[in-house]
Order: structure tokens, then sequence, then C-alpha cells
């Protein structure tokens, strides 16, 4: 059983402009067949790793751990939580968010605005830990798919989007990764919690005011989910 409790309740919710503000991540790795393999500098990117998603309770849909942003968290501690909670792993959060997508859920419209809209960040999570413990394994199963693999599994356009967001954000540095020790690394990265640690790329800490007038803001229309 895990130590760590998961947050339930709705009062400290965030919401803006009728939607339900929504955190989450696409938690990956680098494959072992890629850390293997004498000709791996010739792997494409979509061969070189594995994302993880998670079952949905009471559905058989498959997902990217996400849950609503509260008013005491930022939007990237929010992403490190659900991380948490819903998949039971820690890691390096990019924290420039992969984009924002606004969707409709029948499932969860209580958990939404009055007209069930909810908006989206979302970002990319390098696992580096995985517990055998999670505040929500009882309920959810997680699984390492490849890239192919999940995108067939994505049931919502939103997510198929965000996938595709993700590979053009891992392609281009990924080209050029060597594999490493992520020990060797850690001292150059801020810590943000005991969920996860952030990409120095980008030094600054978004909070609300800062997500709007970013140029990686993805305007999309809501997707009615069936």
């Amino acid at each position: 059983m895990s130590s760590i409790l998961a947050r339930t309740g709705r009062h400290r919710q965030r919401y803006e402009d009728n939607f339900r503000l929504v955190s989450g991540c696409i938690p990956y790795r680098v494959t072992n067949d890629f850390k293997d393999s004498p000709d791996h500098d010739n792997t494409d990117t979509e061969n070189k790793m594995e994302v993880l998603m998670v079952s949905s309770p009471n559905r058989n849909d498959m997902v990217f751990p996400k849950g609503g942003w509260e008013d005491d968290e930022t939007v990237v501690e929010a992403a490190c939580r659900e991380a948490l909670e819903e998949a039971g792993v820690k890691g390096i959060l990019r924290e420039i968010p992969l984009g924002v997508w606004e969707f409709r859920s029948k499932s969860t419209m209580n958990l939404c605005s009055l007209e069930g809209g909810c908006r989206g960040y979302m970002f990319a999570l390098e696992v580096t830990e995985e517990l055998d413990a999670w505040p929500e394994h009882e309920n959810r199963d997680r699984k390492w798919l490849s890239i192919a693999e999940a995108f067939r599994l994505c049931r919502y356009e939103w997510m198929r989007n965000a996938l595709e967001e993700f590979l053009k954000v891992i392609a281009p540095e990924d080209e050029k990764l060597e594999i490493e020790e992520i020990n060797d690394e850690t001292s150059e990265r801020q810590i943000m919690s005991q969920n996860c640690h952030l990409d120095p790329s980008n030094g600054q800490r978004l909070s609300t005011s800062d997500i709007a007038p970013f140029p990686w803001h993805v305007a999309l229309n809501r997707v009615q989910l069936s």
C-alpha cells in the first residue's frame, strides 16, 4: 500500500473561462532495445521511445496521467503530482508544455465546468523512477507502450494531438541523445518537489498569468467525446 495519498475533492480546483483546468503529462523512457543496440544512432525516434499510459477506472480505455490543477500549486507541480498519483512515476519534467487542449468528456461531465469543458495542459516527463505501489494503483493499471501502440490506444483526438506534439519536441533533441546515468545530470536541474525535477531549458516558473500569451498555446475546438 502506498504511504502517499491521492488528493480528493474539488474545493481547490482552478477554473478559467468556465473550463476546469487540468494538468497532465506523457511519461516516457528510452527503450532497453535502443540502449543495447550497436546501431542506436540510426534508430528513429519512435523506435527509441516508450510512453506510459494508465487505465481509466471502470472503463476499458487507456489515457495519459492527468487531473485537476489546484490553487495551491503551479501547473508543472500539478502535472508531476498527477503522474505520481495515477501512474506511480517520478522524473524530469520538460517545463515548456506540449500544448493546451480544450475537450469535453461525458464520463467526467460533473468534474468539469457546468458545460462539461476542460482545458488541459500537457507536458513531457522523462521517467527516472517507478514505484511498486502508488496512490491509485488499486484502481489503475499502467503499461509501457511503443509510440505506434499508444497512437492506436488514444481514444480521443486531443490525446493523439498531444502525442504528435510530443514527437515533435522529443525528436530533434533525442537524435543527439547520449545514454548516461540520470544521477550525473540531477544536480543541473531545478528540484520542483519530491516528485520530479524540471528540465533547465527554461528557468522561469509558470503561473496562470504566464500561460495564455505563450506562443505554444494551441487553440483547438472542443471535442465532443462519445
